[in-house]
């Protein structure tokens, strides 16, 4: 499949999360960005080091010079389960702004183009490093 491009529209799907409750709640992302602009980034591994210590960490400290700019939601999603990305998410104290998302099946990285087959590895399949612009469902800025 090709990668999602400046240009495309944003495919729906859903994905999991905790909420503030510490309740299960599935989402569309549809729902989380109608109508708004988002960052939604993909990250290969939670608790990876690149991931942990550079990727994530680099979105959090942006977070408030992005909302400036009119960013309304920052969205990371791994091709892991709620439980994990829970847990993950936990690792990062200073975060208020970032939602971590999980796409268990890859279903939802595999709509956006964007998945790796890192089975050599042990990991099965799994997101590329990626980060959109989303302005309306439509995909405004792409770094694949």
């Amino acid at each position: 499949m090709v990668p999602i491009a400046v240009g495309d529209p944003l495919p729906d799907g859903t994905l999991a999360y905790f909420d503030e409750q510490d309740q299960l709640q599935q989402v569309s992302v549809h729902s989380l960005a109608a109508g708004k602009k988002v960052i939604l980034f993909g990250v290969p591994g939670d608790f990876t080091p690149t991931c942990s210590l550079k990727h994530v960490p680099g979105f959090i400290e942006k977070a408030d010079e992005l909302k400036s700019k009119g960013v309304d939601e920052i969205l990371c999603i791994s091709v892991n389960d709620p439980f994990v990305m829970k847990a993950w998410a936990k690792t990062f104290p200073k975060n208020k702004s970032v939602k971590f998302l999980a796409d268990g099946s890859a279903k939802y990285t595999h709509a956006l183009g964007l998945e790796l087959d890192l089975s050599e590895k042990g990991l099965g399949t799994r997101s590329r490093r990626f980060a959109l612009l989303v302005n309306d469902l439509k995909v405004k800025a792409a770094n694949v």
